[in-house]
């Protein structure tokens, strides 16, 4: 019955494990706040395109919609980029996707905070068993050094994305309820490109504009083109579809194709025992987001 949504899930998240890799070449040349405006230039052409194409014509929000509309372009597009790109200099494509793995989890602790939702105790334990899986991998192994300071900006920015993603989720859920996913992305990704405007211009993003390389200029257009535009349409399309939850455990395949496409582009490994920790973390959101009563 959702055949289609399932696929087009698949595909966001192929696109998204992408991301990782594209976002890892363009750290070692290109300011965080320098590709995040790029990438999200590139992303609102091309979804003015599609709003054009598939919706007939550009919806103008309402008053009352603005709010939210710059919130997500705060949380899923600006605080989301400078974290995301800040993270991939410090650590590896597939070690981040890892990380990143947190989101479902931290979705679902959230719709409980805040939307009081009930879990059952095997979804609570699958709660505990993601957190210590994800402990291995944010620790790179070493859990003991998350308790001694050991871990460094890289983590910390790679845990802000998961915060930020996951505000970017559920406040999407709202604005769903009113909006096309389509004219959502479009209008947030529009926020988010005029709130990085100015970090990037401080960053040089228009002084060094003619430096940049072919393959970050490439990367740059699968970011706006493939890992935004189509990657975040088709996510919204599948959260109006079967909801923001079922939705969000396709997010579990993102560090499979993550570390799967560094390991055949960047040449990167990664440790035995952290693949293991992302292994208990996806097993444990599975279990958080399959157990109890399908709501």
């Amino acid at each position: 019955m959702h055949l289609f949504t399932y696929l087009s899930l698949i595909f966001a998240t192929l696109f998204w494990g992408g991301t990782f890799i594209a976002g890892r070449i363009l750290a070692g040349s290109v300011p965080p706040a320098s590709a995040g405006f790029y990438r999200f230039a590139i992303a609102t052409l091309t979804l003015a395109v599609l709003a054009r194409l598939i919706d007939g014509k550009f919806l103008i929000p309402r008053r009352k919609q603005w709010l939210p509309l710059l919130l997500l372009g705060l949380t899923g597009v600006f605080c989301y980029n400078m974290l995301f790109f800040t993270g991939l200099k410090y650590i590896s494509a597939g070690r981040a996707s890892l990380i990143v793995a947190l989101n479902p989890l931290v979705i679902t602790v959230s719709a409980v905070i805040f939307f009081h939702e009930n879990l059952s105790w095997k979804q609570y334990g699958g709660v505990l068993i993601s957190l210590s899986g994800a402990l291995i991998v944010i620790s790179n192994g070493q859990p003991a050094t998350v308790f001694t300071g050991g871990f460094g900006k890289g983590e910390l920015a790679i845990l802000g994305c998961v915060a930020s993603w996951a505000a970017y989720s559920l406040i999407g859920r709202s604005v769903l309820t009113s909006l096309s996913p389509l004219t959502a992305v479009f209008y947030s990704s529009l926020i988010g490109t005029i709130l990085l405007l100015g970090p990037a211009l401080h960053q040089g993003a228009a002084r060094e504009l003619l430096s940049y390389r072919g393959i970050d200029w490439a990367s740059l257009a699968f970011l706006g083109i493939l890992g935004t535009a189509a990657g975040f349409s088709l996510y919204y399309q599948a959260i109006r579809k079967i909801g923001a939850s079922r939705s969000s455990v396709f997010i579990n395949l993102v560090p499979l194709f993550s570390v799967c496409l560094s390991w055949l582009i960047l040449d990167e490994t990664v440790k035995p025992i952290v693949l293991f920790g992302g292994l208990v973390l996806l097993t444990g959101v599975t279990l958080t987001n399959f157990s109890g009563k399908k709501r």
